[in-house]
């Protein structure tokens, strides 16, 4: 199991908590320091079921500075998976992918359907 994540960020701190209260064993790591590529984001969205602008982090200091919210409507999908691969802070996260299921976001009555925690 690969958990994707940023250190800093209070979300991923508690799913990293609930994870470990629940024994579950994963791999970190850290998005900032290792972007998502164009083809794992690819992957991670096919799998996941959910459209590709729900893997944009929205809430982001670098999501606003680089105006975003008016660039990614007129942008293909394949456009912001480009993007996304491009820097990690721009990823939405924690993401959690195991076993061709992947989670985007915490939360945690979706988390525990899915893992069965």
């Amino acid at each position: 199991m690969l958990f994707l994540g940023y250190s800093r960020c209070s979300t991923c701190q508690k799913a990293r908590k609930w994870l470990d209260s629940r024994n579950i064993v994963y791999e970190f790591r850290e998005i900032k320091e290792q972007n998502p590529t164009v083809d794992e984001l690819r992957e991670w969205i096919r799998s996941s079921g959910l459209p590709t602008r729900r893997f944009v982090n929205t809430s982001g200091v670098l999501y606003r500075s680089l105006n975003l919210k008016d660039k990614i409507p007129s942008m293909t999908d394949e456009e912001v998976v480009e993007l996304l691969a491009s820097d990690g802070m721009l990823v939405k996260r924690p993401i959690l992918v195991d076993d061709g299921t992947t989670l985007v976001g915490f939360n945690e009555a979706e988390w525990g359907n899915k893992l069965g925690g």
